[in-house]
């Protein structure tokens, strides 16, 4: 099985390279030319500028991509649309960024069309997990459809979900960020009313983590990069306000009533514009603490 893997930034790197460790061919596209061309140097395997070429030579697409439109822009419309006119009628696609669910189903129907198949298959688990290939992957489509990409997913990942239908595995994705963006929140809250009052800021945290209001956020984030004043989790503001709006958007599209998603929303979109899209998430706590 060949494979194109588009998109070898932070993430896409060592997932491309954990591929090429399972005996993959792997060839590297990035909008970046050198990072691409660097990859391949690093792997021994090969990179490419041109992406009509690309989708002449390889049987599956692999996109790691900032969001939904960069996908998109990257599958049909770049140069053309050069990629998918050239890839093979049973190709397939698989999108591993996070998306928009809604985008994901309405891209789906247009690549079916020219008989390219569509998998949505995100990942949770931060760069550790791509380097090590523990990534959680939740994967979108027909399983008897997904079957044969799984021995590709197994080589970037130790815990694979069937969640559903197209779209299910971007929906899973930013559904599970805002949640873990929510438990951010709530506990920073809670630590700084509990700092006014003259509790320890530590040892609430500890006490939180013997308790129920344990969760990731208060047993890594909060404890290593809050705690420190390091603020270098990896993860920037301004790709979890993308994630967090994905989840309050798909509420809103579907009809369903979510204020907590529409609330954390604003509180993140808050701090990215106060510290900027770059910073990273774990300092939004620093812009919140500004209301005082």
């Amino acid at each position: 099985m060949k494979i194109g893997f588009i998109g070898v930034g932070n993430m896409g790197w060592p997932m491309a390279a954990n591929l090429v460790a399972g005996g993959f061919g792997v060839t590297a596209f990035d909008a970046r030319p050198e990072q691409a061309a660097r990859w391949a140097k690093e792997t021994g395997r090969e990179s490419t500028t041109d992406l009509a070429a690309l989708g002449r030579s390889v049987d599956v697409v692999i996109t790691m991509l900032p969001s939904g439109r960069e996908v998109r822009d990257v599958l049909t419309r770049m140069d053309n649309g050069a990629l998918v006119a050239n890839l093979r009628k049973g190709a397939i696609v698989v999108d591993m960024s996070t998306a928009d669910p809604v985008g994901t189903r309405e891209l789906g129907k247009e690549l079916a069309e020219r008989g390219i198949t569509l998998i949505d298959a995100p990942v949770s688990g931060g760069i550790r997990g791509a380097r090590d290939a523990s990534l959680a992957i939740m994967i979108g489509g027909d399983p008897a459809i997904t079957a044969p990409i799984r021995p590709v997913l197994e080589k970037m990942g130790k815990r694979l979900f069937d969640v559903g239908v197209l779209g299910c595995g971007h929906a899973m994705k930013a559904l599970n960020n805002f949640v873990a963006a929510t438990n951010f929140a709530a506990a920073t809250e809670a630590m700084r009313v509990g700092t006014a009052f003259g509790l320890d800021p530590a040892v609430m945290i500890d006490v939180i983590n013997v308790s129920s209001g344990r969760n990731n956020s208060t047993e890594g984030i909060i404890k290593n990069e809050v705690l420190t004043g390091r603020f270098a989790f990896g993860f920037t503001l301004g790709l979890l306000v993308k994630d967090v709006s994905i989840a309050a958007s798909l509420g809103e599209q579907i009809g369903v009533d979510n204020p907590y998603g529409r609330l954390t929303r604003e509180r993140y979109t808050e701090a990215r514009d106060t510290l900027g899209a770059n910073a990273d998430h774990s300092s939004a706590v620093q812009a919140w603490e500004k209301r005082r």
